[in-house]
């Protein structure tokens, strides 16, 4: 091989390729699970954070001298850096000079200036880490830190954030800063065409969904196809022949910064992303309904069973034998024990197991699905093995083929691609050793800038579901009365919209947030700060959301927030909370819940139970011991269901990959 292709080769392993990526990382279960013991047991993260204390100390010493540069130097100044981060790496000093210039071009082009422990925060994020600030602490300004640094060396850099109004909200904030620079900037957005998106991710730096960086990313791994048309790429842009290179979206996966890091990482972890093509509706409507009238025919705990942990049905051994009586005389897909054994159980889930404005919306005569993280719709995302099929047809709704599998790819494969991941997030530490095995992410907690003044409130645990919105009304109408702004959390659409029409009754104003409303998303989050607001939300509040008390409110204790039911997972309750009392505002929190909440029902029905039958027909709350082993109880069997779905996931993933090895990848 000559100097010439040595040195081209060396480039595409150093991530300078068409299309720059990791090779997948091949470690065994075992592998994980020791890393994992690993994190537990190694002392948290000292060298990262002694090397981001020291950045931050260098940047604050050359801050008057950066701060007297005028617009043309500061620029200048950042074309200066450009070569020497490509000759010398990400030297401390190197890094506090970029920092510099990025805080300065802050503080003139959106008025805001990077705290000592935000630079901290960015220094960690360079390093390929991830930080842990508390809700607050400004993650996204302290995102421009590294997104800028790394930019300057050429890498193209996704800022990954969790939907498309922060993305939007975000790049458009920051991208004064960035311009300042010389670095542009790029945002996907719904709907955008090829050329679009295309324009978007050739920016220095892009704001964009987890979502859209993965099926953005498998659309291109169609165009390439398989390894060998990666190989025909690179031939391609060195003669200037075809045109593959100017189909693809991305120019590779160099530089993320995933924003809300273990919502995208763990909580989403579960469900893969795939492309599919759609297949024949016409010829398979009638499947679907004739499925549901089978399993309308079969009698709950007789012929089937349903595991709401895991949100399924199975039949029992005389339900196979009675939905074989059913199907006889139907059409030849029903003649299979297996083929119509499987549809049933699907009939069945959808009929029992997915309620609609709780998993579902029905829009413009469309089922969307409704993200349980983030409260939102994903109006391109469809439940597969004909579990959408039959939800549509048990709401009336025109009926969608069944889509054949074109690529997938999970987001721990997904991920691990990146040459350098790093991210952020107000709750990461009891997901630190499954961020660190699977992803090779460090968690390192970041001191706040000002002293969390939150008040925890506790919990009240009340017998029954009427009750406790009972104490929910009475809770803010005492608020409103006392001139503070409330956000009112809850889990679903049907549970937002029902405590609203509890608090129209009593005459109580309020707002309602949901993903019947996320085109008015903007302007509810703005006014939810004002005196006596009451902001009634599902978690489409709970990441992300910046609600600033209006003057006075402060003096009033700032911005109390209500928990109506608890999460599977207590970092998105802390997430809630995290709404008020921010960098070191005053603010409450408390939880009001009941024993016949579905967190409960689902994960915790054995200890519900005993609780109903000793404090049956109590008005009071319950004793705190009960709410606290409730919740503990239920949250920790939620985690480890959950965590056992996203290991099942990732070995359901290598197994295809294996599989399709003779044949390409899995994607």
């Amino acid at each position: 091989m000559s100097d010439a292709a040595g040195l081209f080769w060396r480039g595409i392993e150093r991530g300078f390729a068409p299309y720059a990526e990791r090779a997948d990382a091949r470690e065994s279960a075992t592998d994980r699970r020791l890393l994992a013991a690993g994190a537990w047991l190694r002392r948290p993260f000292s060298s990262g954070l002694r090397r981001a204390r020291l950045v931050a100390d260098l940047t604050e010493q050359i801050r008057p001298e950066v701060e007297k540069l005028g617009e043309a130097a500061l620029r200048e100044h950042a074309d200066e850096l450009r070569v020497a981060f490509l000759r010398r790496g990400f030297e401390n000093a190197l890094v506090a000079r970029a920092f510099a210039l990025v805080r300065t071009a802050a503080q003139r082009q959106v008025g805001m200036t990077h705290f000592p422990v935000q630079l901290m925060g960015g220094c960690l994020m360079l390093q390929g880490m991830l930080a842990e600030m508390e809700t607050g602490e400004g993650k996204t300004l302290t995102a421009s830190l590294p997104a800028a640094a790394a930019a300057l060396t050429g890498m193209s850099v996704h800022v990954i954030t969790v939907n498309d109004y922060l993305a939007e909200r975000d790049g458009e904030l920051m991208r004064p800063v960035y311009q300042a620079l010389g670095l542009s900037v790029g945002i996907t957005r719904p709907g955008q065409q090829p050329a679009e998106r295309q324009a978007a991710y050739a920016a220095d730096i892009t704001y964009c969904t987890n979502k859209d960086i993965g099926f953005d990313y498998l659309r291109d791994g169609l165009t390439l196809s398989s390894n060998r048309a990666r190989a025909r790429l690179l031939l391609q842009k060195l003669t200037g022949s075809g045109d593959a290179l100017d189909r693809l979206l991305l120019r590779g996966l160099h530089f993320a910064i995933v924003d809300e890091a273990d919502s995208v990482l763990i909580d989403e972890a579960r469900t893969p992303l795939v492309i599919s093509g759609a297949g024949d509706a016409a010829a398979e409507s009638e499947l679907y309904q004739l499925a549901l009238g089978a399993a309308s025919g079969l009698e709950p705990e007789v012929d089937f069973v349903l595991d709401r942990k895991d949100r399924a049905a199975r039949l029992t051994n005389q339900g196979r034998l009675h939905l074989k009586a059913l199907s006889a005389g139907l059409p030849a897909a029903w003649r299979s024990a297996r083929a119509r054994e499987e549809l049933a159980q699907q009939a069945l889930a959808a009929k029992h197991l997915f309620d609609l404005d709780v998993h579902y919306l029905v829009r413009d005569g469309k089922v969307m699905i409704v993200d349980e993280y983030t409260g939102r719709v994903m109006p391109d995302r469809s439940w597969e093995r004909g579990l959408q099929q039959l939800i549509e047809v048990k709401e009336g709704c025109e009926v969608t083929g069944r889509r054949a599998t074109l690529a997938r790819i999970t987001y721990q494969r997904l991920f691990r691609r990146y040459l350098r991941l790093s991210g952020m997030t107000g709750t990461a530490i009891e997901v630190a050793p499954e961020l660190e095995a699977v992803y090779g992410l460090r968690v390192a907690r970041v001191p706040t800038n000002r002293p969390v003044a939150r008040t925890d409130l506790g919990t009240r645990l009340y017998a029954d579901r009427a009750r406790k919105w009972d104490a929910v009304v009475r809770t803010l109408a005492q608020l409103r009365g006392a001139g503070r702004p409330v956000l009112v959390g809850s889990r679903s659409v049907a549970a937002s919209e029902e405590l609203c029409a509890l608090l129209a009754a009593q005459g109580l104003p309020h707002v309602l947030l949901n993903a019947r409303q996320d085109r008015e998303e903007a302007d509810i989050i703005a006014a939810a700060g004002i005196a006596g607001r009451i902001t009634v939300a599902t978690n489409m509040a709970g990441r992300g959301t910046d609600i600033r008390p209006e003057p006075g409110v402060l003096a009033r204790g700032g911005l109390h927030v209500v928990l109506t039911e608890f999460h599977e997972s207590g970092r998105i309750d802390r997430q809630l909370f995290g709404r008020g009392g921010r960098q070191g505002d005053p603010g409450s929190h408390e939880a009001i819940v009941s024993l016949d909440d579905g967190i409960f029902r689902r994960y915790a029905r054995a200890a519900a139970g005993a609780l109903e039958v000793r404090y049956a027909g109590a008005s009071s709350p319950l004793p705190a011991w009960a709410a606290m082993t409730l919740q503990g109880i239920a949250q920790h069997a939620a985690e480890t269901a959950n965590s056992r779905d996203r290991r099942a996931t990732m070995e359901l993933d290598r197994r295809l990959d294996t599989a399709l090895a003779f044949a390409g990848s899995a994607e």
